[in-house]
């Protein structure tokens, strides 16, 4: 065979074995890359999820029993982390109280064995382990919901000896545990208690009328305890907890942090506080006198700067729990120890009012600066009517007549005598009004009365009666039917002495935040007496002349000059009354109002003078160091 035709039968033979692809082979070949690895992450994808759908069969129909047995007894609690409440400090943020860890013994009715046998075991073992009745325990637990996760309060502040023996033997207690809270600790608690107040465990009627509260939290129960009880409390954190079915803790899942209640400044001076205390408390012991209360404000912006009440009682029995035998002996006392005197009892102001007659007939023109009016020997007789002076004054300008309290000026120009028209009620009420009397100031602690201020129209719808000249009489010497409480006297006084501002007078002047954040009170003005200031310069140089001049010459020798007003008033049927000394000072710079009132003085000696002198010599050579 040639070449040729062996070339030719070769490729004949290579022909014979070549393999035609189909169209559809064909367009597979001709397919990008990515298109093929998309093809393979497909598969991929489906059998992954074969495999879960697998596992997940595996534990359903395989394991589920064993894990639902589990799960029956494992949840999820929120254990309450308390936050510490607010602390309350004076204007030179001395502390006033403190807050000291105390714990409690709290029961989760959830977690509680549900037999009744083995519930009245539990509370029979509680019982004599921490020492509160059996019958108390389960009453407590039986009015609560069965399935409740609320604690239910057990005892709160046990001793440390109890808390210890019970976490040694917690186990035993399924649904019992401790709770960590803090109790309030009040510095000089006698000193302070009605300006504090205090804090206590809530109860039932408050729960419903607070929400966001449980039955194991405090809450402000007086003063200034229940007044910023908003902002005192802080927002309580909790710790989350997987825990078993008899609520023992198996795990922490989280955690949210408390936040700490606000702190407040008071514009309170303890140290003026405890020197006014101490000072009246010498005072009462020398005469037959029980009570007293004193109230010293800023004229300058209606701070208080002491707030005091004898007697007095410890606002710590209440923080802690107070006994009933305890409880009794107080609201059983003759004294009332727990009756907020300053700012709640109602008095007649006596002649502690004459400042404010005095600016109202000189702006009402009834009389002028110069006008001289006869002591008509001691005695106004009007038809078969007498009225006394409580000593015969001669013929008295305005000024002399605040300074020696002629009670016979001041009939004259609230009811009129002679050719002085008088105010008349319905004047003098006005300017009661505008100086404070007959409301209530809104003075930021709890219990301010509102005293009384009568006119002619209220004594013929309550008594029946018309209004006669002598019932004018009487108002404008503060007598009769008029009351006012301490608070509204000395905030009157700080009116006269600022020039003729009636702020509100308020204990708080600053509320800082947990952030650090400071909100200021700032001073409010709930009138202006719209008096000249030469009327109000009469009026304080009458108050400064009853100092070098007149009943209150006592106060002569202090360091710094004193303005000032005595007063006495009767009550009841004995041969006792009320005194009162109302004053300011610096006479030309006014720093301070301050009025003491001593209640039932048998023999009428002035016993709010010496008072006042003691103090204002402290004060000032402690502020002058």
């Amino acid at each position: 065979m040639s070449r040729k035709q062996g070339g030719i039968a070769r490729g004949m033979e290579i022909e014979d074995y070549v393999l035609t692809a189909t169209e559809k082979e064909a367009a597979r070949m001709e397919r990008p890359m990515e298109q093929r690895w998309f093809d393979i992450l497909w598969y991929v994808v489906v059998a992954f999820v074969l495999v879960l759908a697998g596992r997940a069969m595996y534990l359903t129909m395989i394991k589920g029993a064993h894990y639902q047995q589990v799960s029956k007894g494992n949840s999820i609690r929120s254990i309450v982390i308390k936050a510490p409440r607010g602390r309350i400090f004076d204007r030179f943020q001395t502390p006033l109280v403190n807050n000291v860890p105390s714990v409690d013994i709290v029961v989760l009715p959830a977690d509680i064995p549900k037999e009744e046998g083995s519930l009245d075991d539990l509370a029979g073992r509680l019982s004599g382990l921490i020492g509160i009745n059996k019958g108390e325990i389960l009453a407590k637990i039986g009015a609560a919901p069965a399935n409740s996760l609320s604690p239910i309060l057990i005892k709160d502040n046990i001793p440390q000896d109890d808390m210890l023996l019970f976490l040694e033997k917690a186990s035993e207690f399924p649904g019992v545990r401790i709770e960590k809270t803090a109790v309030r600790e009040y510095i000089d608690s006698s000193i302070f208690s009605h300006l504090l107040g205090y804090e206590g465990k809530i109860e039932k009627k408050e729960l419903e009328e607070n929400q966001g509260y449980s039955l194991t939290d405090y809450i402000g129960k007086q003063g200034l305890e229940k007044t910023y009880e908003k902002h005192l409390r802080g927002v309580h954190g909790a710790f989350q907890v997987e825990v078993d079915s008899v609520g023992n803790v198996k795990r922490e899942v989280g955690i949210i942090n408390p936040k700490p209640g606000s702190d407040l400044i008071l514009g309170i001076d303890a140290e003026l506080q405890k020197k006014i205390y101490d000072s009246l408390s010498t005072t009462l012991e020398k005469t037959d006198a029980k009570v007293a209360a004193a109230v010293a404000i800023n004229p300058k912006n209606g701070e208080v700067l002491a707030l005091v009440n004898l007697p007095s009682y410890d606002n710590n029995l209440f923080a802690k729990k107070i006994s009933q035998e305890q409880y009794l002996g107080l609201i059983n006392d003759p004294d009332k120890p727990l009756f907020n005197r300053a700012v709640s009892g109602e008095y007649a102001p006596g002649s502690t009012v004459k400042p404010v007659l005095a600016a109202a007939a000189l702006s009402e023109g009834v009389i002028t600066p110069s006008t001289v009016i006869d002591g008509l020997g001691g005695t106004l007789r009007i038809g078969s009517f007498s009225f006394g002076d409580w000593k015969v004054h001669g013929p008295s300008d305005v000024r002399t007549a605040i300074a020696e309290s002629n009670d016979i000026f001041f009939y004259t120009i609230g009811g009129g005598y002679g050719s002085i028209e008088g105010l008349g009620m319905s004047r003098m009420k006005k300017f009661y009004d505008l100086f404070g009397y007959g409301k209530r100031s809104g003075i930021d602690i709890t219990g301010e009365a509102k005293g009384f201020i009568p006119d002619e129209q209220w004594k013929q719808d309550k008594l029946g009666e018309k209004w006669y000249i002598g019932n004018s009489y009487h108002a404008s010497i503060g007598q009769g039917y008029i009351t006012s409480t301490p608070l509204q006297v000395a905030n009157s006084i700080a009116a006269v002495a600022n020039g003729g501002t009636l702020y509100r007078p308020h204990v708080v002047s600053q509320i800082k935040g947990n952030d650090g954040k400071i909100t200021y009170v700032e001073p409010e003005i709930l009138s202006q007496t719209g008096m000249s200031a030469g009327i109000m310069e009469v009026v304080k140089e009458g108050m400064r002349k009853t100092i070098t001049d007149g009943t209150a010459q006592f106060l002569k020798d202090l360091p710094v000059e004193v303005a000032g007003k005595t007063g006495t008033a009767q009550f009841g049927n004995e041969d006792k009354t009320h005194i009162w000394f109302a004053s300011f000072a610096p006479y030309e710079n006014p720093q301070i109002a301050m009025v003491i009132l001593v209640e039932g003085v048998g023999d009428g000696s002035s016993s709010a003078v010496p008072v006042t002198k003691e103090v204002y010599e402290w004060y000032f050579s402690r502020n002058n160091k």
